[in-house]
């Protein structure tokens, strides 16, 4: 079993950053990792993807603007978001799976089996 708590959401100003963190137990070197954000209202929509390999891939409302990365000596992933905006508002959650996932199916919240519970991103104009 894979438990993922998030950390470092908060408020900011447009063109602010900020940095997720997600710490993984029972970390393991073949899990895949992604982010997802929900906006109230809205369906939940995939941000970004790692692969166990360390592949990445963005949604295009954040390319250029956000990074993944994850430090596997601390069992951890993370967000840097910048230049954020106000429609990046939304509840922020990690995301695992075992073993590297299609590429169509890498920002798909159905191609994952573990969830953490989240945590709020507002950016304020």
């Amino acid at each position: 079993q894979v438990q993922l708590v998030e950390s470092g959401g908060g408020s900011v100003q447009a063109g602010g950053s900020l940095r997720l963190s997600c710490a993984v137990s029972q970390y393991n070197t073949g899990l895949s990792m992604g982010w997802f954000r929900q906006a109230p209202g809205k369906e939940r929509e995939g941000v970004a993807y790692i692969s166990s390999a360390g592949l990445t891939e963005y949604a295009d409302s954040v390319k250029g603007r956000f990074t993944i990365s994850k430090d596997n000596a601390k069992n951890t992933l993370f967000l840097q978001m910048n230049s954020l905006k106000p429609e990046d508002t939304a509840m922020y959650y990690c995301a695992a799976r075992f073993g590297s996932a299609y590429a169509w199916s890498r920002l798909r919240s159905s191609s994952y089996n573990y969830w953490g519970q989240g945590t709020q991103v507002t950016v304020s104009s």
